[in-house]
């Protein structure tokens, strides 16, 4: 009787030079998340948090919405509300870059924003044709929710700008 021997060596490699969130990175798509406050010193993320803190201020003035107008003014409101947050978890938890989705991140949020600084612009006009007359209940709460609209709606427009600039300068990012 003849008898065989194999002999198998097994090699197992890793790689960990592998794109941030790959399939071969250690971590996968979580170890790619950084904190990033460094954006919120910059102007962009100022505007960012001066948007956020309006809007709360917004929301608790004009609640609860007495007519169709003020309606659509918090409809405005919470609407923005919610991409701002959005927005800020991007780059608080530096999720833009850990993405690797070819998508123009700065042309993106350029476009969401205007949007949101036209729909700021006819709430909060809306909202102060509606109560700026009035004597009704609840008049002077909606008022001044008009008004702090109004200065959102400005800080919207500025973060549209500064969104426009970093845009024409050629940023992706």
């Amino acid at each position: 009787m003849v008898e065989t021997v194999v002999n198998v060596e097994r090699t197992t490699t890793t790689t960990t030079n592998g794109p941030p969130g790959g399939p071969s990175s250690d971590g996968g798509f979580w170890s790619a998340i950084r904190l990033n406050i460094d954006y919120f010193r910059s102007l962009p993320g100022i505007i960012k948090i001066v948007e956020f803190v309006l809007g709360i201020i917004c929301m608790a003035l004009a609640a609860p919405p007495l007519n169709s107008a003020t309606s659509f003014f918090m409809f405005v409101i919470v609407i923005s509300f919610i991409i701002t947050i959005l927005l800020i978890a991007a780059y608080f938890l530096g999720i833009r870059e850990a993405l690797n989705v070819a998508v123009n991140w700065i042309f993106s949020e350029l476009i969401t924003t205007a949007v949101l600084t036209l729909l700021y612009f006819i709430g909060f006009i809306v909202q102060l044709a509606r109560w700026s007359e009035s004597g009704e209940k609840g008049s002077g709460s909606n008022t001044a929710a008009g008004v702090f609209g109004l200065f959102n709606f400005l800080a919207y427009a500025a973060g549209t700008y500064f969104l426009f600039l970093a845009h024409r300068s050629g940023a992706t990012h």
